[in-house]
């Protein structure tokens, strides 16, 4: 089975399983993982899902929408490989994908 690492400010990491058509969001949320809260249910209108993709990663995650854009650059926290949890769908290439997750979420 494929695998996602979510790895919180702290450094403790929570492995899940990979759904392929699943978001990020959906899967930290159906694995348990704290710090992710996915307020608006996906929709990327509240940065509740806020993830730190690594760069190597960028090509195979994909790119922030506009939308996604303007609600991370709220963040006190943002960076630029940020990315809204909700907003990643998992897919086969992404096995051993870790992303990083902020102190606080908006």
């Amino acid at each position: 089975m494929s695998t996602v690492t979510f790895v919180e400010h702290d450094g403790t990491s929570h492995d899940a399983d990979l759904v392929e058509g699943e978001s990020l969001m959906e899967i930290a949320m159906n694995s348990a993982v704290p710090g992710i809260d996915g307020d608006c249910g996906g929709e990327a209108a509240c940065g509740t899902c806020h993830i730190f993709v690594d760069s190597g990663w960028i090509s195979t995650t994909g790119r922030r929408t506009g939308e996604e854009s303007r609600m991370l650059e709220m963040s006190p926290e943002y960076e630029p490989n940020s990315r809204l949890a909700c907003q990643v769908v998992a897919a086969a290439g992404m096995d051993g994908l870790k992303v990083r997750l902020p102190e606080f979420q908006m």
